[in-house]
């Protein structure tokens, strides 16, 4: 059938079951934005205040949904407003496809109005791009967009439209089954390398990352650290990666990390690292990291071989397939002693404490209240800084995909369009988006997108008053010169949140906090809730730079543990 640019691409997207899209309509793409509209009872697009916001919530949409996540930006400031949002999903490997209109082809290269050369400022921060010239090329290039966005490391990829490819016609012929790639695995020799290690192994210690998630082989995990008999820490990426109300579970590993972790890497014989590629804020010192014992190391980019870490075996492959090669041929095996080890460890220094609330809220509490009343029904998705890692460290993840958080880049503003997009992609689960209030201020704009559309988010801000990651840092290494880290306690958040037509709460003592949180979760539309916090409420363990992630743990004053 003879179809214009425009029509193709919403054309591609149904056959890629990409059906419901962000973005932000302007001059390049206003024939997109025309055939949006006739499709609209097929393709639902939900415009966000910000093109930013776009792009966390398609990153959002995929990272709860395992789908490629879609956002459409306009030409200049448009496109380029993207770059965080990619930049993101880049870093933490999520797939997601962001279309952007550009001027006609015969104005690329003269500095037109709203001209950039959004595929050469996006290369370092995509898995690829293109630039369609042919209107014959449309269609095979996104469909390549949505193949190499979700196979292998999966990543985002940039489509970049002229504005005349839009309105040209061509004959367009149906896909509708895009092509499935087989899942890599390693050479057999490699294989039994890895198995040897296994099975002589008396202490062993896994460790997994986000490869975990985006290869759903949480299963395949569990699986094999049972058979394994070993204890295992997961990374940021990587909560909910394996039950971490399971006794096997020691916590995250590294500058943030627990002391049963700290205390297993330091003790194994063998580490086995799934889907990682051994951020420095998980090794801290490459050069002290894991000493004494041997490493298996699974990733399906073989980039990330000996890249921060040398491992002893290199197994590229994707993360569930390899692992249940393992399991098919690897030999229950039973670790007792070491096994009681691990637990003596967690039994001294335990993950989880009921939390006290006696001098004010604590986010052990907040967390572990939201927790008993959502349970598994939650999504929790976050910002970046001191909140995030109470996140991680207090609420018990128990299944995949229900932490979102930015973790490679560390983004700032990124938790609340994420939380629309996964909201969207999983409306039968509620979603929180815990928030502190330096990165509140940097987002809040995409409380009117949730207002719009009605999406029942929950905004949970830490209200501390301070950029309290950054206030840490100041506090511990350089002498407590708070410099540009306390904030203006004049934004009114209740005031602010019914501006755009937000229900808002407050909660200022421990007695609030249950009966504001089950109004919140019980409400049918969007929520913020303006959570006061102590400004110093240092809970975060920190390994100092050049240290031993194993050897240097801060201990936190019992008091403060509270």
């Amino acid at each position: 059938m003879l179809l214009t640019g425009a029509q193709i691409i919403m054309e591609c997207l149904l056959e890629q079951d990409a059906t419901t899209v962000f973005g932000y309509p302007g001059g390049a793409v206003l024939n997109i934005y025309d055939a949006l509209y006739e499709y609209q009872g097929r393709i639902t697009h939900v415009e966000t205040a910000h093109e930013q916001g776009a792009a966390h919530a398609a990153d959002g949409y995929a990272r709860a949904s395992g789908k490629t996540g879609v956002c459409i930006a306009t030409s200049g400031p448009g496109a380029t407003n993207l770059v965080t949002g990619l930049a993101t999903a880049y870093m933490d490997s999520v797939p997601v496809v962001a279309i952007t209109g550009n001027v006609n082809r015969n104005l690329l290269g003269l500095d037109s109005f709203q001209e950039v050369d959004i595929t050469g400022i996006t290369m370092p921060i995509t898995k690829h791009n293109f630039i369609v010239k042919d209107v014959e090329n449309l269609a095979h290039t996104i469909r390549e967009a949505f193949r190499i966005a979700g196979s292998g490391r999966k990543g985002p990829v940039l489509v970049d439209i002229p504005k005349d490819i839009t309105t040209h016609r061509c004959e367009f012929t149906a896909a509708p089954n895009p092509i499935i790639e087989i899942p890599l695995a390693p050479p057999e020799s490699r294989l039994n390398q890895a198995l040897k290690l296994l099975t002589e192994s008396r202490r062993p210690f896994v460790y997994a990352g986000g490869g975990v998630i985006a290869s759903d082989a949480s299963e395949a995990l569990d699986a094999f650290l049972r058979k394994l008999d070993a204890p295992v820490s997961c990374s940021l990426m990587c909560q909910g990666g394996f039950d971490q109300t399971d006794s096997r579970y020691l916590g995250m590993l590294g500058m943030h990390g627990t002391i049963p972790s700290a205390m297993a890497l330091k003790h194994c014989d063998l580490l086995v690292a799934v889907g990682t590629r051994f951020s420095d804020r998980v090794i801290c010192n490459s050069d002290l990291f894991a000493r004494g014992c041997r490493i298996i190391h699974i990733d399906i980019d073989s980039a990330e071989f000996n890249k921060n870490i040398t491992a002893d075996v290199k197994l590229k492959g994707d993360a569930r397939t390899v692992l249940e090669q393992l399991n098919q041929h690897l030999e229950q095996s039973a670790h007792p002693g070491w096994m009681e080890q691990v637990r003596a460890w967690q039994q001294e220094y335990p993950l989880i404490q009921t939390a006290a609330c006696d001098e004010g809220v604590t986010p052990q509490y907040l967390f572990q209240t939201l927790h008993r009343l959502a349970g598994e029904d939650l999504i929790l998705t976050t910002e970046v800084g001191q909140h995030q890692m109470w996140a991680a460290q207090f609420y018990p993840f128990q299944h995949p995909r229900r932490m979102v958080t930015s973790g490679g880049l560390g983004t700032m503003g990124f938790g609340l369009g994420a939380a629309l997009g996964a909201q969207l992609a999983k409306p039968g689960l509620r979603v929180v988006n815990a928030a502190g209030d330096g990165s509140f201020h940097m987002n809040c704009n995409e409380l009117s997108t949730a207002a719009k559309y009605n999406i029942p988010i929950i905004e949970l801000i830490l209200n501390n008053n301070v950029l309290g990651m950054v206030r840490q840092w100041q506090k511990l290494f350089y002498d407590s010169r708070f410099s540009q880290t306390t904030l203006d306690k004049s934004t009114n958040y209740e005031l602010l949140a019914q501006a755009f037509g937000i229900k808002a709460f407050t909660i200022r003592t421990c007695d609030e906090v249950e009966p504001v949180l089950r109004q919140a979760l019980d409400y049918k539309g969007p929520s913020l809730i303006n959570c006061l916090i102590h400004s110093d409420l240092n809970v975060l363990p920190m390994v100092p730079a050049g240290a031993a992630a194993e050897d240097a743990i801060i201990e936190i004053p019992e008091k403060e543990q509270k």
